[in-house]
């Protein structure tokens, strides 16, 4: 059977939410994407500081104008004390960032969010509700302790009697929404046609006339009753938080309700009351009708589950189709409709306004007429911007931005009016339409978006002179500053007060100044993005490298191939190129074979004598910042051919560098451990295996401390080392550490082991760690009082625990934690684990910051000594005590599914050294990133940015022995390694455009701004070509005779659109557009290929060629045709200055087809034909010289056929229908002819079919439009399927919220010892045998897999297995299942069972033949991590494994990228 995984997480924003969830103070915005939901916090960074630190990061980044002097200290002081000053050009601004908090993948697909205000949060904070499809709820909360949520509640209503009539369609047909109640009181889900389901929460106030009792003069306080019994036995008392569900029928609230189309409840009302949207006629029957809706509001008594109806408003257009309660001051709520909005107050009086021209031909409803906007507002989103000025904030469809505003004259709204915002003040900054608003603050929004990256955009009001205060008015260069209101607050007194770390903190949200609100004029601008590349349309497998030039420094450290794909919707379209792993960017390559490691260092120059005292040591000192400082020297250890070890020192210059002599540095004295500098850069500090050597800054020797114990005279050699200024750390080989401390003199001493366990335990490693966020500091202790106050040293004993010291106390332990090597879930000071259980070897263990620019945090990174990596995350409980570290704080392990790859065995020559192990490497600053390197056989970085979890991503190409940051003039912020074949490498991480902790993989995103269809990639000549299109009005065509009133209709100002085709080539050095073809009118692309056309019938010559698929749709009432294209793609000379510019597309063969689009096309054959499928035929064609498109043979279809596909080279053929199924069918050349094999069942609407070939075995795989993957198979020799007449149904499995639509079959890389090929070796030599065959040597089918895209953005792989895999690897799911927690209470087996509804559930896909079986869930083998040590070791005994290294070969086989190891 096969093993579906998912290689990246999904990308697309479906809905987010604003509310305060891990505690009552904090503001956190939910976002889910589809079936993964993340909770982030807001954190505020000036905007001067973001553009400093972008300019920092890499001088192209920006092309926006930078004032470099904010970098160096002279420019610094010279800025501020200089006539222009600084501050008048700054931007006075706070950026709003995102946060990640932490994400949750989810059982399920998340169809609406809400916020419910609860006192039984354990957090304190607001709980979260989730609707999930098709018809669940779950509750969740924060939960403090664990870190994590925690369901409070579940609620299912998919059950057979809660639907409809028998004849009513599935469920999952129906638009099933959320809606809750401001007040908290209930919340509801509509789902199915009519069912409405209402969950009642408890509030405390239920009995609201209690809260002003006075015992003096209202007697005694009636005692509450404590508990009342249901019916059902359970308590009604506090110990859930919320009550039992029930289920109405929206007819009996009011008969009028039989085709609900939106509802939400109001605020401001005592009682639960929503607003809802009704028609009495089905939506089919409306044509030539007007006006057939109704609002109603209706008021629930959730006691007496009974409901009044308040009021209700008859008449409204046909085109409504949302519900918005808009909260106080403006109240009742917001009807959307395509073509107005309408506003309905309590009392029932309604305002409107109509968008456009066809508001008054729609409705008789009396609107305002603003029809000169021209607005369509189909999929806008609306969201309050600022609820006092009756400001809301309205996205379109297209990305343009809107205000509506109210007029609001005391609690009466008198009108509303829409305006456009202007691009010049950033009104088209958001490329296309959203999914989702979710206000942050007061002054930001965050829009969602399903085809384009998530933004949060902040808004400015530009002041008029008289709003601006009378101390900044002398300066009339500041009159076209943007200011927010709280800023002009705190002008005066913030220039001069802070130094220049201060970041001015947002102001409480009251302190608005609300009058002078109205006045400015709006400037948006983006804040902070989420990185998308949902929707994927298509995606192509190609060469990504670059240009000749440059291919020389890339080679070894750049993939063969790269994932392209064409994604975005609209304006928001781009290119996305994704690689398994960090595509460094080389800037010096060299042959070092003799180094072993690297450090680098910014030291500062010794002062001269006449300066030395102690205090000018420390004032200089003091002010020395090395931030922006290069760095000047570089140690190197080094052994040569004959094992001799030596250590080097040399200088940096830009982009090298060249030996240091003359110093009294002594290279003899052997291999460096460890270098760094001490003393506040005053110091450089070797260590080497015997002794430490002090340095100043020139290499003039100033001390040196040799490992000798003096009690007993034995010398430990020095085995690793940890430097945190003012503090260093060695680790020594009998198992004892050494702790120095360097003073004010400079002097470095060691300090004394107060506590006997340091002496007495046997310690195997460690590291220092200076702890800026104060999550390790003690709770009377403040944060980081003094600068040597924060440094802390853990220390992991052999035998496994972990002690936590606060430098420079050595009298006690602050932190004991002895269960690291169990690798639990949750790390606390007591987690103790049963005797005999199973425990991991961690060979090194580090403390270090991760994240960007806006945000970092300490983790606890463990490393095993098969190089895999554990990550802990360190939280505190909050408690109101104030209580020791040891109950407090604790490590939560976070995701981690990468597997390290094995070690290859050395080479010969290599056999006499000892390998080293070389330690982890903590990075500042790699490329804007605070990383973690880990080097060895399988070389990785551990990064973080501000918007996600650590990821673990390999670094391109071989073993690495040593690596450093490197960051000098001609390298910024970049890094230096020698990998195992001995060559160097100065080089850095690329940023431009690209990220990588977003997908878990190296992400580049070039915008095209335009829509992208299909992408194909043409190898002869390294270019990719794209199908685009962009919208234009549509003309009725002129020509037409039989219609003369279309004249009529040629004065219409408010067109309909239709698209127009273009295609593009795109090379890859520079990622540009060199060429552009464009289509006829109303001509869109279809499908683009590149296929091994024959060009010559005389010679047989091959050629690549591109070959277009189009349409040509002129309107409703004239047939659609179709045209297919061939070009070649040739070079031709430059335009000067570009010489990316070399190619351009001639046109070869232009075949009209007279019926019928051209929608897919692909190889058939041996002899260079194309087979198209044109309208509903497939024609096999061949280009003839005189360019026509001879046929030569075809295959009556269906209806619309979505993809074809040939085994390359046999003539087997799938044609998968949209409506219709999928057909095999075969193709011989002698004569040309095509016979149909078997068919499937013809009721499914197939997206992408593709072949899997698995051995001797063929099995073709088909994704339907529910996200179900079906696994059928040709077999004539099965009773049930009619002489193969029937295709068979092996299994269904379902891709759940991540349908796939586009399909690829790509070969597999294996490692040579797999068991899957092993297996398959057997097989066929034992088949060769059995038959006797004639070429007994005939290689087996190479092993392959199918790369799935979904619109989510998310990719997946189906991969074969062996049947011992597959035997054991299904045990395991069950096994891990049970073992691991399902957040909201879903069920991983539920979610990945076939859809039991729908057409699918009704008409099986085939005849069944599938004994049961079904394909392995990858998403859950990736999660084998997450358990403990013990646990792992236990279910691989149980599950028939060898032991848990059995477990990791096999998953590091099938999960993740690992197959596609060209990438």
């Amino acid at each position: 059977m096969q093993c579906y995984t998912e290689l990246t997480p999904p990308t697309a924003v479906t809905h987010s939410l604003c509310l305060p969830f891990i505690n009552a103070q904090s503001n956190n915005l939910v976002v889910a994407r589809a079936s993964l939901l993340q909770i982030f916090t807001t954190k505020s960074v000036s905007a001067e500081l973001d553009k400093a630190q972008n300019a920092q990061l890499q001088s192209f980044r920006s092309a926006e104008h930078y004032d470099s002097r904010i970098n160096d200290d002279e420019g610094l002081e010279a800025s501020f004390l200089g006539g222009d000053s600084l501050l008048v050009r700054s931007d006075r601004s706070n950026y709003t960032k995102l946060v990640l908090i932490a994400e949750f993948p989810l059982s399920g697909t998340i169809t609406g969010l809400a916020r419910i205000k609860s006192k039984t949060t354990a957090s304190g904070g607001e709980a979260l509700l989730l609707a999930l499809k098709d018809a669940k709820l779950s509750m969740v909360e924060w939960d403090p302790e664990k870190n994590s949520i925690n369901t409070t509640s579940i609620h299912y209503y998919e059950q057979e009697d809660l639907q409809g009539a028998p004849w009513a369609a599935p469920l999952s047909h129906y638009v099933n929404f959320l809606a809750a109640d401001p007040g908290s009181r209930c919340a509801a889900l509509k789902f199915g046609s009519r069912s409405l389901a209402i969950v009642q929460f408890k509030t405390a106030e239920e009995d609201i006339d209690m809260d002003d009792w006075d015992e003096e003069l209202d007697g005694p306080k009636p005692v509450k009753e404590l508990s009342t019994t249901l019916a059902n036995g359970t308590s009604s008392n506090e110990e859930t938080p919320y009550s039992t569900s029930f289920v109405l029928r929206l007819p009996n609230l009011d008969p009028s309700l039989i085709h609900p189309v939106h509802l939400a409840f109001l605020h401001e009302y005592r009682e639960p009351t929503f607003g809802i949207l009704s028609s009495t006629t089905s939506p089919s029957l409306v044509l030539g009708r007007k006006d057939q809706l109704t609002y109603m509001v209706f008021t629930l008594d959730l006691q007496q589950k009974a409901s009044t109806t308040i009021l209700s408003v008859t008449g409204l257009p046909q085109d409504l189709f949302r519900v918005i309660a808009l909260p106080a001051p403006v109240g009742g709520a917001l009807l959307v409709g395509t073509n107005e909005l309408i506003h309905i107050d309590q009392s029932g009086k309604s305002h409107g306004v109509g968008v456009n021209q066809f508001a008054k031909q729609t409705t008789s409803f009396s609107l305002i007429d603003q029809a000169e906007l021209e607005l369509k507002l189909e999929g806008c989103e609306i969201e309050v911007m600022s609820a006092e000025n009756g400001e809301f904030l309205m996205v379109l469809r297209d990305g343009r931005l809107a205000v509506i505003t109210f007029r609001v004259d005391g609690r009466i709204v008198s009108g509303l009016s829409v305006r456009l915002i202007a691009s010049e003040v950033g009104g088209s900054i958001i490329p296309t339409g959203v999914a989702t608003l979710s206000k942050l603050n007061k002054t930001c929004i965050f829009a969602g978006s399903e085809g384009a990256d998530s933004l949060v955009v902040g808004w400015t009001r530009k002041q008029g002179q008289s709003g601006k205060r009378k101390a900044r008015l002398q300066d009339p260069s500041l009159d076209d500053i943007d200011m927010d209101d709280e800023d002009m607050e705190g002008l005066e007194d913030e220039d001069d007060l802070y130094g220049e770390d201060y970041v001015p903190t947002k102001q409480s949200a009251n302190s608005a100044n609300t009058s002078s609100g109205k006045t400015g004029e709006l400037v948006f601008r983006v804040h902070d993005r989420l990185v998308s590349i949902a929707a994927i349309r298509d995606f192509a497998i190609g060469q990504t490298t670059s240009s000749k030039e440059s291919q020389a420094n890339q080679f070894g450290v750049a993939s063969d191939l790269g994932f392209v794909c064409a994604c975005g919707e609209g304006n928001a379209g781009s290119i996305a190129v994704i690689n398994r792993e960090i595509q460094p960017k080389v800037i010096g390559h060299f042959e070092f074979p003799e180094a072993r490691g690297f450090w680098t260092m910014a030291a500062q120059k010794p002062i001269p004598k006449a300066l030395q005292g102690d205090k000018a040591a420390t004032a200089i000192g003091g002010e020395y910042e090395t931030s922006a400082q290069h760095d000047r020297y570089m140690i190197v250890p080094k052994v040569d051919l004959d094992g001799y070890e030596t250590s080097d020192v040399y200088a940096l210059t830009g982009a090298g560098f060249e030996a240091l002599t003359g110093t009294e540095f002594e290279p003899a004295a052997g291999l460096t451990i460890e270098a760094g500098t001490m003393g506040n850069y005053m110091r450089i500090i070797q260590v080497l295996k015997t002794a430490v050597h002090c340095y100043d800054g020139d290499f003039g020797l100033t001390q040196i401390l040799p490992m000798l114990d003096e009690e007993t005279g034995a010398e430990p050699r020095v085995d690793s080392a940890s430097i945190a200024d003012p503090f260093l750390l060695l680790v020594r080989d009998d198992g004892s550490v050494f702790i120095a401390k360097i003073f004010k003199n400079l002097e470095l001493e060691e300090l004394e082991k107060e506590d006997s366990v340091l002496t007495s335990t046997k310690w195997a490693t460690g590291c220092l760690y200076e702890d800026r966020s104060g999550i390790f500091a003690g709770v009377n202790s403040d944060k980081g009082a003094k600068t040597d106050e924060n440094i802390l040293m853990f220390l992991l004993s052999k035998a496994g625990a972990l002690h936590v010291y606060a430098l420079p106390d050595l009298s006690k332990p602050v932190y004991v934690a002895e269960g690291l090597p169990f690798v639990p879930p949750l790390l606390s000071a007591n987690y103790a684990a049963r005797r005999g259980t199973a425990k991991e070897i961690i060979k090194e263990i580090l403390v270090a910051d991760l994240g960007d620019m806006t945000s970092s945090y300490p983790y606890l990174i463990a490393r095993h000594d098969n190089d895999d990596v554990t990550i802990y995350q360190p939280f505190r409980i909050p408690s109101t005590t104030a209580q020791e570290l040891s109950t407090t704080l604790q490590f939560q392990k976070l995701p981690n599914p990468v597997l390290a790859d094995i070690p290859e065995p050395p080479e010969d020559d290599d056999d006499d050294e000892v390998r080293r192990p070389t330690p982890m490497r903590r990075c500042d600053n790699i490329g804007g990133y605070k990383t973690v390197f880990l080097p060895g056989d399988s070389p990785s970085f551990i990064l973080r940015s501000s918007k996600t979890l650590p990821k673990v991503l390999g670094l391109q190409g071989g073993g690495v022995r040593g690596m450093s940051p490197f960051h000098t003039e001609g390298c910024e912020r970049g890094f230096i390694y020698a990998d195992s074949k001995g060559i160097a490498r100065v080089s850095q991480i690329p940023i431009r455009n690209t990220t990588y902790a977003d997908i878990g993989m190296s992400l580049k995103k070039i915008p095209l701004n335009t829509d992208i269809h299909t992408i194909t990639h043409h190898p002869p000549s390294g270019i990719y070509v794209v199908g685009c299109d962009t919208r234009e009005p549509f003309e009725l065509p002129k020509e037409d005779d039989y219609h003369k009133e279309w004249q009529h209709e040629k004065d219409l100002v408010f067109k309909p659109t239709v698209g127009h085709g273009s295609i593009k080539l795109i090379n890859p050095s520079t990622w540009t557009v060199i060429d552009t073809i464009e289509l006829d009118p109303c001509e869109i692309v279809m499908c683009i290929e590149t296929i091994n056309l024959e060009v010559s019938e005389s010679t047989n010559e091959r050629k690549h060629l591109i070959t277009v698929g189009t349409a040509v749709s002129r309107g409703e009432d004239l047939p659609i045709r179709g045209r297919v294209l061939v070009y070649d793609i040739v070079t031709v000379i430059p335009e000067p200055g570009k010489p990316e510019t070399n190619k351009k597309l001639k046109l070869v063969a232009n075949e009209d087809i007279p019926r019928g689009a051209v929608t897919a096309l692909s190889e058939i054959g041996t002899q260079g034909l194309m087979l198209v499928a044109q309208g509903q035929k497939c024609m096999v064609r061949g280009l003839k010289e005189d360019g026509t498109l001879l046929p030569v043979a075809f295959m009556d279809m269906n209806c619309y056929v979505t993809t074809v596909r040939e085994l390359k080279g046999t003539g087997l053929c799938l044609m998968a229908d949209a409506v219709k199924g999928v057909w095999f069918t075969g193709y011989t050349e002698e004569p040309y002819r095509m016979v149909l094999f078997g068919k499937s069942s013809t009721k499914l609407e197939i997206l992408t079919v593709d072949f899997l070939p698995d051995g001797d075995e063929l099995f073709i795989v088909a994704c339907d439009s529910d996200g179900g993957i079906h696994i059928l198979q040709f077999d004539p020799d099965h009773p049930k399927s009619l002489q193969g007449h029937l295709l068979l149904h092996r299994t269904t499995f379902s891709a759940g919220a991540h349908p796939p639509t586009r399909s690829m079959l790509l070969p597999r890389t294996l490692p040579a010892d797999s068991e899957y090929l092993t297996q398959h070796n057997n097989n066929s030599t034992a088949a060769t045998t059995a038959t006797n065959g004639s070429d007994p040597d005939s290689p087996p089918a190479p092993p392959s897999l199918i790369l799935f895209s979904s619109p989510t953005g998310a990719l997946s792989c189906l991969a074969a297995l062996s049947e011992p895999q597959y035997r054991r690897l299904s045990f395991l799911t069950g096994q891990v299942m049970s073992s691991l927690p399902h957040y909201a209470g879903l069920n991983p087996k539920d979610y990945r069972a076939p859809v039991s509804s729908g057409a699918v559930g009704r008409f099986p896909p085939a005849v069944d033949a599938g004994m049961g079986r079904s394909i392995v869930d990858g998403a859950l083998l990736a999660r084998w991590n997450e358990l403990g040590a013990g646990r792992r070791a236990e279910i691989a005994g149980r599950v028939g494994f060898a032991g848990v290294d059995e477990v990791r070969d096999t998953l590091r086989e099938v999960l993740g990228a690992a197959g596609l190891g060209y990438l």
